[in-house]
């Protein structure tokens, strides 16, 4: 009976992660989705828009934060705060010019490879199917970037790497917290007073309509605050290496969206790319998890 009971919570809690991670995954996949929407397709500014998604996002996650037992209070740093907010505001200009599976192809892979390029610096071992691997992500990106029709532009691009390596420092630093939804939260919050200094200059430019307002707020809300902390409840019961493998499906369901909802084409430039980069991220990922599952002497 005991045996049957634990069969049942263990099935029972599989299927909670298993229907987590998707929610979350779905979340970042939509915060391109709702960016490309509101600098495409409404009259909104990269700078309104990254300055309600991060207030949007703070207020979501104070809220959260006050609904849990004991109530938590935000934590967060200011190293955390600074690689959010570039990474909110370079995601927002980036997606001015860039098709919604291209900037996301581009950002989880400047993602991944910032978080690889740091565990090398770390003094992780890379072997021959780790190199392999890595030398095939860098060349996917590099053929998504060949001058072309079908090639997005380069600027656009550099920024959104930009964005990507900001986000992969916050992931960085994320990685030894012990209360990673009241340190989000706090990051959250202490963006803000950032993202305000920065918009100063421009308040004579800022411009905005409901649909690009809505896009932002939902961005913050619900695809950023909430998804975040959704994923920190799924990530838990995650192994690493699962965790890092299973993001590298945003830039499909990000792409497929675009397709779908927007209307995007979908091109051999970028089918090739992400398949390139995305299997040579894989090969990295399973090489580190091939190696650590050795026996040691």
């Amino acid at each position: 009976m005991n045996t049957r009971l634990s069969a049942a919570l263990t099935t029972k809690k599989t299927q909670r992660v298993v229907i987590l991670t998707a929610i979350a995954l779905t979340a970042f996949a939509a915060n391109s989705v709702l960016c490309r929407v509101a600098l495409r397709h409404s009259a909104i500014d990269p700078i309104s828009f990254s300055v309600i998604r991060l207030v949007s996002g703070a207020l979501i996650l104070w809220v959260i934060l006050k609904f849990q037992r004991p109530v938590k209070k935000a934590t967060g740093s200011w190293g955390g705060a600074v690689s959010l907010y570039v990474y909110a505001f370079a995601f927002s200009y980036a997606y001015l010019k860039l098709d919604t599976g291209t900037g996301a192809l581009v950002l989880f892979g400047a993602v991944q490879l910032t978080m690889l390029g740091y565990g090398v610096l770390q003094g992780e071992r890379m072997g021959v199917l780790a190199l392999l691997g890595l030398v095939l992500a860098v060349t996917g990106l590099v053929v998504l970037l060949l001058p072309g029709s079908s090639a997005p532009p380069l600027t656009s691009v550099v920024i959104m790497l930009t964005s990507g390596v900001a986000w992969g420092v916050y992931s960085i630093l994320g990685k030894s917290l012990t209360d990673p939804l009241a340190a989000t939260a706090g990051n959250f919050m202490m963006s803000v007073p950032l993202i305000m200094l920065t918009s100063l200059p421009f308040i004579s430019s800022f411009h905005a309509d409901v649909v690009g307002i809505t896009s932002a707020v939902v961005s913050g809300t619900i695809a950023s605050g909430a998804g975040y902390a959704i994923w920190y409840a799924a990530v838990r019961n995650l192994s690493s290496f699962r965790a890092a493998t299973v993001q590298l499906t945003v830039p499909v369901i990000a792409s497929i969206a675009g397709v779908l909802l927007l209307g995007e084409t979908f091109t051999t430039r970028l089918g090739l790319s992400s398949l390139t980069v995305l299997g040579g991220i894989a090969l990295v990922l399973s090489a580190k998890q091939t190696a650590s599952l050795k026996p040691r002497d």
